[in-house]
């Protein structure tokens, strides 16, 4: 069972990213998928989670807007388009699947992480 994250860089504020996670060993199609992000000296936030069937969608405030979560249960893949990016944004960012109730954003419920990719918002 593994989770494998990537797509993150170094991306002047401003600029866009997509992170991509692909899930190998099970299926996604039956949990809850979310990016999750924790920066130097913070602590770990829910940035967009994700229903099973994408019917429910749930948003961390400082990004609504900008970022976009999205899944592909056929391919085994979610994706996070992060558009319009800030300097605040720079973290490393995980990818996680777990059985959670609808598009719930709470890290403890999630079972299953990826490795990480770092993203750097700067000039």
């Amino acid at each position: 069972v593994q989770l494998q994250a990537s797509g993150g860089g170094l991306v002047q504020p401003g600029g866009s990213l997509r992170l991509s996670c692909k899930a190998s060993g099970f299926t996604l199609d039956s949990y809850g998928t979310g990016w999750f992000r924790q920066a130097p000296g913070k602590e770990r936030e829910g940035v967009a989670c994700i229903s099973s069937n994408a019917a429910d969608i749930h948003y961390w405030d400082s990004v609504k807007g900008r970022f976009t979560i999205s899944r592909d249960n056929a391919k085994n893949m979610v994706y996070l388009q992060m558009d319009s990016l800030k300097p605040e944004d720079t973290a490393v960012y995980y990818c996680a699947a777990g059985r959670v109730y609808g598009s719930s954003c709470v890290g403890p419920e999630y079972s299953f992480w990826g490795q990480g990719t770092l993203v750097t918002v700067s000039s």
